[in-house]
């Protein structure tokens, strides 16, 4: 079996073809039948004196009308962290989740972040979402052209 098989991989938040300087609330994902989940973030250029931060936040509603941050989730990215990968590991205790990039609102950003459930209780998975996630899995494979 491999990792594929095992978690559940969820776009998050796509790339904006712009860099913005609002806050950006990740999607709302659904922890039925997963014990947690794996939050992703990637910067691309961060202004000059930027200040950003990724947390995590939990609730019992599906559309997150009352997200609340989850305590010691903030993780501070400096705006000298250009072109790298932000990460925070969440066992939640609410069913519904999201990742927010919380902004300056003076400052530019582009940033893209991605989910990945793990401890599904049923396997395998379907990682392949039309339009936003695509894979394959090759298993023992000889060398030739790719």
């Amino acid at each position: 079996m491999q990792l594929s098989g095992d978690v559940k991989i969820t776009q998050a938040l796509p790339f904006l073809a712009a860099s913005a300087s609002a806050d950006r609330n990740g999607a709302i994902l659904d922890m039925q039948g997963y014990e947690g989940v794996l939050m992703l973030v990637q910067t691309a250029d961060i202004a000059a004196g930027a200040v950003t931060s990724i947390k995590a936040q939990q609730d019992t509603d599906p559309v997150g009308g009352t997200m609340a941050d989850l305590a010691g989730s903030r993780v501070a990215i400096a705006d000298n962290d250009d072109d790298q990968i932000f990460w925070l590991d969440i066992k939640p205790t609410e069913r519904y989740v999201r990742v927010v990039i919380d902004k300056d609102a003076a400052n530019n950003t582009n940033e893209c972040a991605i989910y990945f459930q793990y401890g599904p209780s049923a396997r395998p998975v379907d990682n392949n979402v039309a339009n936003l996630v695509t894979g394959e899995v090759h298993n023992y494979v000889a060398e030739g052209v790719a």
